[in-house]
């Protein structure tokens, strides 16, 4: 029996995601929309090509060009003695500064995780094959890939980026991020602190302790390297981290047997959008100052590290471009959020059940072909009771 792509689509509706859109408690909105803005990165312009774009040798995409913040009278003297990227800074305290009450602006930067060892072997297999036979299995017995950890070019990508973020705190003074978040899978986890945990940042710089966050997973497919591992184990390797209050000790999310179609992926991405925004998910830092309507001038940059496919659900959310980052890739977005009432209704995604092979596929060129002595099944190849 053959198995494509489409045939993920056409599968029995699993189980459903719920997404609930929170309010914010600090004003009388309770209902964001979240778009990002166009103009100030090159990722926003549709002649860039992401198959050949290198953050690294274009400022990270920050367009030179001038601002509204330029034209401030008691701004110009010192605009003159900034470089680019303190100005865009100042550009987005003037944009929060001049807008409407219910609006507010932020920077996400998006980074996903350098190679894993899943990424090398969906290359050594082929695409077909990996997603309906060798993706469900733990490895191949050379490498393991449930809840994969980095290659050594995954490593030398992250530490491209902590150069490159060095280099841009020492000859730009960029503003760091105020806050950084993560996805509780290792190949995340380990790309951040790789990128961040030993930056000499600037003095009153927010602290390298990211936050772990359930909804800044992968695409939850059958693939076991979308299967995170216990809470226990990140705390254990990843002392450095904050995990969300809720986080489960298991992942109960993955079944090796449903998956996340992409509307349920995009009501989850937008209650990741929820959570960053708020950024009180233990408690309001007493260091950033509110304005009466619950907005904070210090508070501007966000950091966020996380996968391809969630990337990509973030960036359809905010109604960016399409920008398929590579691996160890970042994206920065000017994202403005937008305040309303009434609140959004409760709405549930169904998720979809995925057959694959029992037994190494016979084909896989385009499609995947699976021995006639093994026919496609929708229960697991390995054991998902981890706890």
């Amino acid at each position: 029996m053959k198995l494509s792509n489409t045939l993920l689509g056409l599968a029995l509706v699993g189980a459903g995601l719920v997404h609930s859109h929170k309010g914010h408690k600090d004003d009388h909105y309770n209902h964001v929309r979240y778009t990002a803005v166009p103009g100030y990165f090159l990722q926003d312009e549709p002649d860039t090509d992401p198959a050949t774009f290198n953050y690294t040798e274009v400022n990270f995409g920050l367009i030179n060009r001038t601002y509204d913040v330029d034209r401030d009278p008691f701004f110009k003297w010192k605009a003159k003695h900034m470089t680019q990227w303190e100005r865009f800074y100042h550009q987005v305290k003037w944009l929060n500064k001049h807008s409407p009450v219910n609006v507010e602006y932020k920077v996400l930067f998006m980074g996903r995780h350098g190679e894993g060892w899943h990424n090398a072997a969906e290359s050594l297999y082929g695409t077909p094959a990996w997603n309906c036979y060798w993706a469900e299995l733990n490895g191949n017995g050379t490498a393991t890939w449930n809840d994969v950890d980095l290659t050594p070019e995954g490593r030398q990508q992250a530490l491209t980026a902590h150069r490159f973020w060095q280099k841009l705190i020492d000859e730009q003074r960029i503003h760091t991020p105020d806050r950084y978040y993560v996805s509780p899978l290792t190949r995340c986890l380990r790309t951040a602190r790789l990128t961040f945990q030993d930056l000499k940042l600037p003095k009153h710089a927010a602290k390298f302790q990211p936050v772990v966050l359930e909804n800044l997973r992968e695409w939850i497919s059958i693939h076991t390297c979308d299967h995170r591992s216990n809470k226990t184990y990140i705390e254990s390797e990843f002392p450095e981290v904050r995990i969300e209050p809720g986080f489960t000790e298991c992942d109960e999310l993955w079944t090796g047997v449903t998956s996340e179609t992409p509307d349920a992926q995009d009501a989850r991405s937008l209650t990741a959008l929820d959570q960053l925004w708020n950024g009180d998910i233990f408690s309001p830092s007493p260091f950033h100052h509110s304005d009466q309507f619950g907005r904070k001038d210090d508070d501007l940059f966000i950091s966020i590290t996380s996968h391809s496919s969630e990337i990509a659900s973030l960036l359809r959310v905010l109604k960016h471009r399409e920008f398929k980052l590579q691996t160890g890739g970042v994206i920065p977005v000017l994202v403005k959020a937008e305040k309303f009432w009434p609140p959004t209704k409760v709405t549930t995604e169904a998720w979809t059940v995925d057959p694959h092979c029992t037994e190494p596929p016979v084909t896989s060129n385009t499609v995947c072909v699976c021995p006639s002595s093994a026919a496609p099944v929708t229960t697991p190849l390995v054991p998902t009771n981890d706890c």
